[in-house]
Formats: C-alpha cells, structure tokens, sequence
C-alpha cells in the first residue's frame, strides 16, 4: 500500500492539518482557489472524515515553505489529488486522536464516538480535537493504513455546501489581491516593446510626473510611483521616449497550418496499434485536416502581483496556480536559494490555464529588487492582459479514418502539429517568465513542452478515440519553433483533439447511414461513456428533437485525458447571420461528487468558455505584433449569448472522485460543430465557428 495522492510527497500530517484554538481545524492544502471552489471541496472531505461541522474549518491559502508542495492546481486534478491527501491525513489523524482519548479515559476505540469534534464515551465526553491532537501528537509522517469512512456512512460529502469563497465576491468586500493595499506601498507600470522581436535602441532622459522613477534593466522598463495614475502616466511618456528597432517575427496568420507543416518539429507516436487492414479503394472514408487558432485565456480581471525585496529575501503576494514552482523560477531569475524566496498566493482572476500572473509576479519582483524595502504593485492593463501572457497554441490535426464492409472503423490514422501546451514555470533549468529575456544579460526564451501522456499530455490530450477501432496511428508533432508564447489553456489539446475526433465521427456515421448517437453508442468501448452519452441525449429529446429551418443538433463524448472524468453533450444552434449556442445539456461521471452544486458549476463554466472558443474567439496578429489587445479586436461570448445548460451527474457514490473543470470543453466544441452541419449541411475544419468561417467552407 503507498499513501494516496500528494501525502506521498508531503506526508508531515502537521503540514496538513493544526487545531490551534478551541472549535477551529485549520486545514492547509498546497491547492489554490482559482474560482473552482476547491477549498469548498476540500473542507468537505476534511469535515467529514473528523467528524466536525464544515463551519468549523479555515482553510490557510498557500505560503511556500509553509503549506504541501501540491505543484500546480491545474489539470482537474484538485479532487483526486489534494482531496485524497486531506481524506487520509483526516483519517488517520481521526484515528490517532480516538486512540490516545481511549488511553486517556480506560474507554475503548470502538465505544467513542465522535460529534463534532468531541469525543463521547457511554458516560459523557472523553475529550475533543483541541484536547488531544497538541502539535507535537501530529507531527509525524502519515501510514498507509488509515481507513477513510466508507461512502454510506458520509453525510457531508456528497451534499452541495455553499461555496465559502463566494459571499465576499457576491457582496464585492475585498478578497482578491488587486484590494490589497499596504503601507508605503509603491505603484508600477510596464513598458513593453511594440513588436515581438524589438531591440531597445536609445531611451532619452527627461522628468516624469508626480516623482515617479524609472526602472530599467536592459530592455526591461518600468514606471513607479506612489498613485497608480502617475505610474500609468510616467509610463506613457517613457515609452513616448524609446526608440525600438522592430523586425518580423510572427507566422502569416492566414496560412497558420501551412506554417505548422512545414516549422521544425519533433515527432513521437502517441499511440498505436492493431495492422492497417486491406481496404477497397471505394471503402468509405474521411480525411480532413482541422485548424484551431491560437487562443488567449481571456480573463475578465487583468494580472497582478505584489513583491518586496528586504534583507536579501524576496516576498511575493500573487494569484499564481502553482506557488511553489514561481518561487523556484523567481529563485533562478535573481540567483536566490529557494528558501529566501516566499511565495504567498491569494485569490485574483481565475484563468484554467497558465496566463500572465506568474509573469506579473516576475515583473514586480524585478521592479522591487531596485526600491529595497518597499512593497511594489504591478498590475497589467486590459491591453498586455490580452497580448503579454502565454496563449493556447495553434494546432493543425489530420485525420484519416475509414470502415470495413461491416461498417466497423477498420482504420485511423492523426497526425498532430503544433506547439507544446506548457511553459509553466518550475519544470526547467532556466526561468520561463516572459520578460526575463528583457534583462541585461536575457534569459534565452523557453519553447513550450508537452507533458507526458502518463501525466495528460499537452497537444496530445484525448488524442486517442475511445471508439472500438481496428488499425489505429496517433503521430504528434511538437513544433519548436515559437514565435509565439504559448502555454496551457483548460483543455490544452482536447479543445482540437475531441473536436476532430467527434466531427468524423459523425461523418463516418453519416458514410454507415446511421444516427450519430446510435453509431457511437454501438462503438464506444466503455460503458460509462455510453451511460453519459444516453442520459445526455435522453435529456435532449434527441429521438424527438426538432426540426426547423437553422436550427441543428450535435452530440458528443469524450473521457477527459483519457482517464478523468466522462462528459457527453448535445448542443443545439440557430443559424441566422452569426451562429448562435442557444441550448446545451451535460452528462457527466465524476465518480463520486463531492460538492454536486459546485461540479455543475465547473462543468458549465467550461462549457460557456467552450461556447465562446467554438463560435468567436481567434488570436489576431500581423508578422510583428499580436493585434487582438482589446475586447473590440478579441471578442467573447457576452451574457446576452450563453446559452441555457442543463447538466446532470451521473450516481455513482463510492467511485474515486475525479475532476470537472475542463471535462466539458471538448466535447461542448465537438457538439457544436457538428450541430452546425445538422442545420447548414457544411463540414466546418477551421475554429472559430463564424460566418466567415462557414462562408469559405460552402
């Protein structure tokens, strides 16, 4: 037996749990809130496992050196990794305190009972948490054999708490980091360069407003004041005072595929098996090559960070997802060693992906390194939030796919290319922040990776069909030549991947003469994919769904990374002048939910960012800058758009509890293009889904 999720990395139960006064558990996970409602989730399991009410556990946000190194709170992993580690912590710090209370009072283990937090024998209390479990009782490493409650005998997991994170949000009190203020802290601005290949020539002196400074390391430029105005405005006129010489960097937008195929790349195979069968030439078939563009993550509250230097340490406040690994890149950015750098995160604008707030947190702790002592903001403008960060790589996917004479899929071959889908900091041997190659001597930029498939994969996520398939080839391509940052966004390669998939699959049904739904029901190969994908089309209607001039149907299903949670949809669309998502329903198996309430809320979060990647969103850029840097040039669904999302889970209480967050995005993309085909009879292979779009594929 081995200990369960992060406890094996992190298994100090004092690093998990404290009692530090009378009625309160605090809990301290390495996750962090991103707006997914996690530590809802966790204090859940936590509350559940000791016994005590869910109101009476405070959960402490991250601090490095303090809290587990849970790595990164990314991948929808929350629930099965950091939720197994506090399950088991709880457990056994449950049974730890049961059994010096029976030592205690002479009553047995088996006679206590617990009510929250206090521990009753046959004649009245024989102790409590805030008695027994003093620090140096949990200070000790976890065993493997503690024994979490069985699933009929929880009461709290599985019941939709509210949210804890949300009152304060709802009622607009501060939480997030843009509200904090500290005293004497200073205000900072960037400057950027104005094209993505640009060499700083000659910057002229002159006075700046309002006794703001200038802070310049090689190209690396900012303004600092005591007001946010007078940093914007200083700002302004130090870039007003730079000369840049700018070249071309940028790939042609317009032929983005071309570029994919020809750019330097490094081929593996991400799957394959069975021998390539000896089909007819009039074997019915599909080849098609699907483009999605690059996308930017889009968030509605810009970047920003906190950083002191002092004393020869660097403190940072950010909303990074993984603490821990900023503070190993910051550590390598200023030659610290790891254990002078500490990393607070708090709460700031959730993204499902790696945008700009390690970035931002690298920017402010450059700035504060030259104004000793001083707390520096920097947050970004609407502007760099859409153009500074990491974006979703472009990916160019050919498929090949064809049936036997019994109308079995015999063969499938796809072949992958694009750029790798993580630049995450703390997975290389140099810093990976955006502006580090500004400084004087520059960090060399880093090309972007693709996780193992072990691990989820990157361009390759959900690349492998979950349909029973004779012969079948997954090649992936990771292009490493990067003229644009790119990084992971919820889904990374699911988004094209299941939207490939799902699109020939309707075609191939369509070459069978058979429904789509019932073509992939007679071909996926689990069955509680096929369970989701029923209840998904049982809640449309789809045997009676209706027909009607614009208006379409489309179903798909995948597992997410092949081995997380299952989610089918059935989209429908209106086809007038642009299409609109008007309906979705959702189906999902997440094993056991821990908070209902809360995974529908993920599953149709990512549902509405898959509604809005589908049908607008497309990074604009010309060969030397990226154009799309404000909401004009980079649309989003607006609410007057989103469509009405029903969602159910699946029952299946006592299953290992999986991750919703990104469940939906491909499939929602998948359902969506091919209702777009059912209303307009038009095959689309090109994201988004816009009448410019539909209009070059007729």
């Amino acid at each position: 037996m081995t200990l369960p999720g992060s406890l094996k990395a992190n298994p100090r139960l004092s690093a998990w749990f404290a009692f530090p006064e009378e009625g309160v558990v605090l809990l301290s996970p390495g996750k962090v809130e991103i707006g997914q409602g996690i530590l809802t989730a966790l204090a859940q399991i936590a509350a559940e496992e000791l016994d005590v009410s869910p109101a009476r556990i405070r959960v402490k946000p991250v601090v490095t050196g303090e809290s587990p190194d849970e790595q990164v709170t990314a991948g929808s992993l929350s629930v099965q990794e950091s939720g197994a580690a506090v399950r088991h912590a709880a457990a056994e710090i449950r049974a730890i305190c049961l059994s010096v209370a029976a030592q205690r009072s002479g009553v047995p283990p088996e006679a206590i009972r617990i009510e929250d937090g206090v521990f009753l024998g046959p004649a009245g209390p024989v102790g409590s948490y805030w008695s027994v479990a003093h620090p140096p009782l949990l200070d000790t490493d976890a065993t493997p054999g503690a024994r979490a409650k069985p699933a009929a005998a929880q009461r709290i997991v599985g019941t939709s708490l509210p949210r804890t994170d949300l009152p304060d949000k709802i009622f607009g009190r501060p939480r997030f980091l843009h509200d904090i203020r500290l005293p004497g802290m200073l205000h900072a601005r960037m400057v950027r360069p104005p094209a993505a290949r640009a060499r700083l020539l000659s910057l002229a002196e002159g006075p700046l407003p309002e006794g703001a400074r200038l802070v310049r390391n090689g190209a690396f430029l900012a303004a600092v004041a005591e007001t946010e105005f007078a940093a914007e405005r200083a700002a302004e006129r130090i870039a007003r005072r730079a000369e840049w010489a700018v070249e071309d960097s940028l790939p042609d937008a317009a032929s983005l595929a071309a570029w994919l195929d020809s750019a330097p790349s490094e081929a593996s195979v991400t799957a394959e098996r069975g021998e390539a069968p000896a089909l007819p030439e009039d074997a019915p078939r599909v080849a098609a090559v699907f483009e999605k563009p690059f996308i930017a993550h889009a968030s509605i509250g810009v970047c920003c960070a906190l950083a002191r230097f002092e004393a020869g340490a660097l403190e940072v406040v950010s909303h990074s997802q993984g603490p821990y690994n900023l503070r190993a890149d910051l550590a390598l950015a200023f030659g610290l060693p790891p254990g002078r750098v500490t990393v607070r995160h708090a709460e700031g604008a959730g993204c499902y992906g790696h945008n700009g707030a390690d970035d931002v947190a690298f920017e402010a702790a450059v700035i504060a390194r030259e104004i000793p002592g001083r707390w520096v903001r920097l947050q970004w403008s609407r502007a760099e939030e859409l153009t500074a960060g990491p974006f979703s790589p472009a990916m160019r996917i050919a498929i090949e796919a064809a049936l036997d004479e019994r109308g079995e899929i015999a063969l499938w071959r796809a072949d992958i290319a694009g750029n790798g889908h993580s630049s995450r900091p703390g997975r290389a041997k140099l810093p990976v922040f955006g502006a580090a190659r500004l400084l004087d001597p520059p960090f060399p930029p880093a090309v972007a990776i693709n996780m193992p498939l072990a691990a989820g994969g990157g361009a390759e996520r959900n690349a492998v069909p979950g349909y029973r398939i004779g012969a079948l080839k997954v090649v992936t391509r990771r292009v490493t030549e990067m003229p644009i940052r790119a990084s992971a966004l919820r889904g990374l390669g699911a988004i094209g991947n299941v939207w490939a998939i799902e699109t020939v699959l309707d075609e191939l049904a369509a070459l069978a003469g058979e429904d789509p739904l019932a073509f992939r029901l007679k071909r996926l190969e689990d069955p509680r994919a096929a369970a989701a994908l029923e209840k998904a089309a049982a809640m449309a209607g789809w045997a009676s769904r209706r027909r009607a001039e614009g208006v379409g149907f489309g179903c798909a299903v995948a597992r997410y990374k092949g081995t997380g949670a299952w989610c089918a949809a059935v989209a429908e669309i209106l086809a007038e002048a642009e299409v609109r998502c008007t309906r979705l329903w959702l189906a999902a198996d997440i094993g056991q939910a821990i908070n209902p309430d809360g995974a529908m809320n993920q599953l149709e979060g990512g549902a509405i960012q898959a509604v809005s990647i589908a049908l607008k969103e497309e990074l604009r850029f010309d060969r030397r800058r990226i154009e799309s840097d404000s909401w004009e040039a980079y649309p989003i669904l607006r609410f007057s758009e989103v469509p009405e999302v029903e969602v159910a889970l699946m029952d299946r209480a006592g299953e290992p509890p999986l991750g919703a967050g990104e469940a939906s995005v491909g499939p929602v993309v998948g359902a969506i293009a091919n209702a777009i085909a059912d209303a307009l009879g038009v095959r689309l292979r090109r994201m988004p889904f816009t009448a410019e779009t539909i209009a070059a594929a007729c």
